[in-house]
């Protein structure tokens, strides 16, 4: 039986800022070497009021390398969001790093960045034994999926905390394609919310963008990375946080 979509506001409050530092290490990586240190960028969203750190580990290793994880958790103390592909090498290193959550996301090897959600519904079997034992380990199991009612019941199956929605159909989308997945994310949102998953977004947002997101009251997280490291080669990390955070703030 599909859940009923409630029509109440939820839940309000700060919306939490997780940074992905992704590409600060695709920078270091063509050209090799050390620099720029996505470590340092992670102590800096620490001390602008970042209140995470997302990291996606590939399996190709193009941005973030293993030994950028265990460096990242000892420089500070935001919780770390593994984004990690749903395999049993992704799946070892995360029990063995313990980040504060791991959130599954879709992984093709030519793909120049995530596209779509993941099919948490037509890969349930496979899903089962990974966040099961996520889960076991003390690890915040997350899903990034389209907003969607078929893949909030697969999460509702599995048991996960925690959904994240794809929004790049919303940041790509203009008019009323635009206000119609606008509409879509917040239904799902409050849909998740009351079947007790705590909803996040991210994936195209930016200054221009953010705030009808933010302004859903059901969501508790927004996860962006590749426009604020693009903005921070202009106005560095610091200021670029500083006024997403802003943002997001005024949009609550």
């Amino acid at each position: 039986m599909t859940p009923p979509i409630p029509s109440d506001a939820g839940p309000t409050g700060k919306l939490r800022l997780g940074v992905n530092i992704d590409h600060v290490a695709t920078i270091r990586n063509a050209r090799g070497g050390d620099h720029p240190d996505p470590v340092r960028a992670a102590e800096i969203v620490a001390a602008v009021g970042g209140d995470g750190i997302t990291a996606h580990l590939r399996e190709d290793r193009r941005h973030i390398r293993d030994d950028d994880l265990a460096r990242i958790q000892t420089a500070t103390d935001l919780p770390l969001n593994l984004e990690m592909a749903a395999t049993d090498e992704m799946l070892e290193i995360a029990l063995r790093h313990k980040p504060h959550a791991a959130c599954i996301v879709p992984e093709k090897r030519e793909e120049r960045t995530t596209e779509g959600g993941l099919d948490a519904a037509g890969q349930h079997n496979r899903l089962v034994p990974i966040v099961s034992r996520l889960l076991d380990a003390g690890i915040r199991v997350s899903l990034f999926i389209a907003p969607e009612v078929r893949q909030i019941e697969a999460a509702m199956r599995l048991k996960v905390p925690v959904v994240e929605f794809h929004t790049g159909e919303y940041a790509h989308a203009t008019g009323e394609d635009c206000a119609a997945e606008l509409k879509r994310i917040a239904d799902m949102a409050a849909l998740a919310a009351r079947n007790g998953i705590e909803p996040h977004a991210g994936h195209g947002l930016t200054y221009e963008n953010v705030q009808p997101i933010a302004a859903i009251p059901q969501l508790a997280e927004l996860n962006i990375g590749h426009y604020l490291v693009g903005e921070a080669l202009f106005v560095g990390l610091e200021a670029a946080v500083r006024h997403m955070r802003e943002l997001m703030d005024a949009a609550r």
